[in-house]
């Protein structure tokens, strides 16, 4: 009889999303959209997997947040007919913690670490035997009368997810057999998602509606899903239900998401390296105690998507506006913005 397949969640994990957004996550590979090489890497290699009869090689996922990463390791536990066991780095702070997760799993599960570079140096090092192979070495007694007891694993398969691989330590990093850096998608496949997700929502969205929410979506899925229900609710109080361009223009608007899609946030940051720092450069450390947010937050979820459009660079000293941002915030950029020396 076949396994009854099972998700199971860690209290002090990472809040499960609700039902809707549950709802609006590809179950398999053929549904996920975006990230083809990924894709049909891990098709290759979760199907080499299921011919030998063995667990997926560990599985590395690191990228900026909403990318994909927990819906990815879901698809993988659902091809592979396994379980899925989900923790989060911060959760597992004593070697005890970890022990529990481990001595439950069964041949071939997924065990998925959210955050794993957040992971307590002591956890990590009992990660490196169970990784390698599949065992774990407990101490029995302390100083002379001190010896290990090898306890035995079943073989899983260990999906880390990190938004920081540069905070992963060499031997960790290392017993990864696959890696993938997630990466922004395109406004056309952002198009394609929010057009599966206005159909599972049963939200009637024009091709120039769903363009418009996916152009001012910073490259992120999640982010994409969160203001299609923000517009939907817009249409239906405002509008006659469509999701139009109009309609979503207004929508965003009222959000505080501007026309290229920064947010609040990204152009308060924008606006405190020009004014309060003459362009820059400034530390990551005086910015966020300028703005009053935590630096994690600036680094993981803010900077990447400014970074790569281009209105931020970072220097040996510290981050700088560029003249894209200047030009965005309708000011004069000054000479040191034209061509800023970036950090190599």
């Amino acid at each position: 009889m076949a396994r009854q397949r099972q998700i199971v969640h860690h209290p002090a994990a990472a809040e499960p999303d609700d039902e809707v957004i549950r709802s609006l996550r590809p179950t398999s590979l053929e549904e996920y959209i975006g990230q083809t090489q990924i894709v049909e890497s891990l098709r290759i290699a979760i199907q080499a997997a299921r011919q030998r009869g063995g667990p997926l090689d560990h599985v590395l996922l690191f990228g900026p947040p909403g990318l994909g990463k927990t819906t990815l390791a879901h698809i993988i536990r659902k091809e592979m007919g396994t379980d899925l066991v989900l923790a989060s780095g911060p959760a597992l702070r004593r070697a005890g913690d970890l022990m529990g997760y481990l001595s439950g799993l069964k041949h071939g599960d997924i065990f998925f670490i959210d955050e794993i570079h957040r992971l307590d140096p002591s956890v990590e090092e009992r990660l490196y035997s169970a990784m390698e192979d599949f065992r774990v070495d407990i101490a029995l007694d302390r100083g002379a009368n001190a010896r290990m007891l090898q306890y035995p694993l079943k073989p899983f398969t260990l999906v880390g997810a990190t938004t920081m691989a540069g905070l992963l330590s060499a031997p960790l990093r290392d017993r990864f057999g696959i890696y993938y850096n997630l990466q922004f998608y395109t406004p056309e496949e952002l198009t394609l998602i929010l057009h599966r997700s206005a159909q599972i929502l049963a939200v009637p969205i024009e091709p120039e509606g769903a363009r418009e929410i996916a152009r001012r979506s910073r490259g992120t899925p999640r982010i994409a899903n969160r203001l299609l229900r923000r517009v939907r609710d817009y249409a239906e109080v405002c509008g006659d239900g469509v999701i139009t361009r109009e309609i979503a223009d207004r929508a965003l608007a009222l959000e505080g998401i501007d026309s290229a899609g920064l947010d609040p946030l990204d152009r308060r940051l924008l606006e405190v390296i020009v004014t309060s720092y003459g362009g820059g450069p400034v530390g990551i450390e005086a910015l966020a105690a300028t703005l009053n947010e935590q630096q994690r937050t600036l680094v993981e979820v803010v900077e990447p998507y400014l970074l790569k459009e281009g209105y931020l660079a970072r220097t040996p000293l510290g981050r700088k506006a560029t003249a894209r941002a200047y030009e965005h915030l309708g000011l004069a950029p000054p000479p040191s913005a034209q061509h800023p020396r970036l950090d190599v």
